[in-house]
């Protein structure tokens, strides 16, 4: 036979996989070797491979071909994440580029759109892991948003409910203007900004005296409740007591005094507006402060700010230093280098906003999820990212699980009339425990009103080595053979997203690692 001058790889690996895909050399069930499980990192199901992917994929199919060739059953499971925020964006784009605008649709109709771009897009990354060769099982394949998944999903709500552990209430979180939605800490990129520093009179009320502020972000001074200083402060001890108008709308707060304020930082004098910064409405939880929220959920000016309303809150920054100026307000600008945190996903500059949020309480999964590392049964390699996910865990947060888009698994929460509402994995199981909740029989579905919101899309893909084998089906056995998993390749950067809520769900759902 002659050989081809040159390697035709079309020729020669589709050849081969093909032969490999028909005898089903790549499935896997249980029987009585050893097994060795390895998950795919679900990738955004709109998405198209990179290098990332490469070399994370290329260890995958090493690991698992050479536990095939120990003679071990090897079970490599591959799938996709649904991606909540970043496939409403690509829909929304694509929507806008069609002359369709998000707010005129309902939300059955902009899921239709939705589901018809995952259609289309959502097999690609997929198809393109199939010609590197990766030896997945690909009768497994699983989607965090597909019946199994989502099942799972609302079954965990419900059980954590159940616990105490999921609640309702309100509190400052990470405002995405351009998705309309709320976002964690861990999706918020801190960006260098060359800004300004702007010091800023305020007159204090009955003297011709003023104080002096500093801030970044002029047009949140009509969200103003108080300036603050420090007990401890002696050039401000005059102060005590007084309080003093905000520039413009002469709207009359108190000086307060709170040891949060840096006395060599600034002017010493710090304004505070609790409905903007997370430190403020500390603060003002602290004092008992009001909370003034002067923007739209789109970073447009509200009716409260009572200046500037409609407008860009960067159009605003602008236009409020020439009135600030003219009033005798503006004392100087200087240039000042300073942190920004943006969406992940959009790129939008985050806003601190207060909002009315479902909460998941971390401590004490927290609590086992940290010592199954630090004892060492679950091992990072390399091992210096023990101390990352150390850091993580001892400084967590209750978990903002709530999103305002359409594309998800919607919460499976529903609301009486009254204000009450039940939980339940099904409208059938809402309209029961809504009736006896009630004491009312003659409910039906019509009037109960389900939750707007979705989960974070991290709420599903935490579950998925339990979930891709079904695992809180109790028909389902599978889960006892190939759970927990053998290995776990993925970067660095979804370790909290990802890892240590993979591993609080273990321990959580099956009592043991993921």
């Amino acid at each position: 036979m002659e050989l081809a001058s040159t390697y035709n790889p079309a020729n020669t690996e589709d050849k081969w996989y093909k032969y490999w895909m028909d005898h089903k050399y790549f499935h896997s069930e249980p029987d009585e070797r050893e097994p060795y499980t390895v998950v795919i990192p679900p990738p955004n199901v709109t998405g198209m491979l990179h290098m990332g992917h490469m070399l994370n994929n290329t260890i995958q199919d090493i690991l698992v071909r050479r536990a095939r060739m120990m003679g071990k059953n090897a079970c490599w499971v591959p799938g996709t994440d649904h991606a909540s925020i970043a496939t409403e964006a690509k829909v929304v784009n694509k929507l806008k580029n069609e002359g369709i605008d998000k707010a005129d649709l309902s939300r059955e109709e902009f899921l239709k759109h939705a589901w018809d771009w995952t259609d289309k897009h959502g097999g690609i990354i997929l198809e393109q892991l199939k010609k590197l060769g990766a030896s997945c099982d690909w009768d497994r394949t699983c989607f965090t948003l597909d019946e199994t998944r989502s099942e799972a999903v609302m079954d965990t709500f419900v059980k954590l409910y159940e616990k105490g552990l999921i609640y309702r209430g309100v509190r400052m979180v990470n405002w995405d203007p351009a998705a309309l939605t709320a976002v964690s800490d861990e999706e918020v990129v801190y960006k260098e900004e060359h800004s300004k520093l702007y010091y800023l009179l305020y007159k204090i009320e009955g003297e011709d005296e003023y104080v002096t502020i500093a801030t970044t972000r002029p047009e949140t001074i009509l969200g103003d409740t108080a300036v603050c200083i420090n007990p401890n402060d002696e050039r401000f001890q005059h102060l005590r007591g007084k309080r003093v108008l905000v520039p413009l709308i002469n709207r009359s707060i108190p000086i307060i005094e709170d040891d949060y304020v840096d006395m060599e930082f600034g002017t010493g004098c710090l304004k505070i507006t609790p409905a903007h910064d997370l430190h403020d409405y500390e603060i003002g939880m602290r004092h008992h402060l009001e909370s003034i929220d002067i923007l739209n959920d789109n970073g447009t000016l509200s009716e409260a700010a009572q200046l500037f309303v409609g407008k860009d809150r960067f159009v605003v920054r602008e236009e409020i230093i020439p009135d600030l100026k003219k009033a005798g307000n503006l004392l100087k600008i200087e240039d000042y280098d300073n942190k920004v945190g943006c969406s992940e996903r959009t790129g939008a500059v985050i806003e601190p906003k207060l909002s009315a949020q479902w909460f998941l309480k971390m401590t004490d999964m927290a609590k086992v999820a940290l010592d199954a590392v630090m004892n060492d049964e679950v091992k990072f390699h390399p091992a210096k990212f023990k101390n990352v996910y150390r850091h993580w865990m001892e400084n967590v947060k209750d978990w903002c699980i709530s999103r305002q888009l359409y594309w998800g698994h919607r919460i499976p929460v529903y609301y009486l009339n009254n204000g009450d509402f039940v939980v339940a994995k099904s409208k059938e199981e809402a309209v029961r425990l809504a009736q006896e909740k009630s004491g009312n029989t003659a409910l039906t579905i019509d009037d109960l009103r389900q939750e707007e919101d979705v989960l974070d899309t991290w709420a599903s893909s935490w579950l998925w080595p339990i979930s891709v084998f079904d695992g809180f089906n109790p028909e389902k056995k599978e889960i006892d053979y190939y759970y927990p998993t053998s290995d776990l390749v993925t970067g660095h950067d979804i370790i909290f997203f990802w890892v240590a809520r993979m591993i609080m769900a273990g321990y959580e759902f099956k009592g043991t690692f993921f």
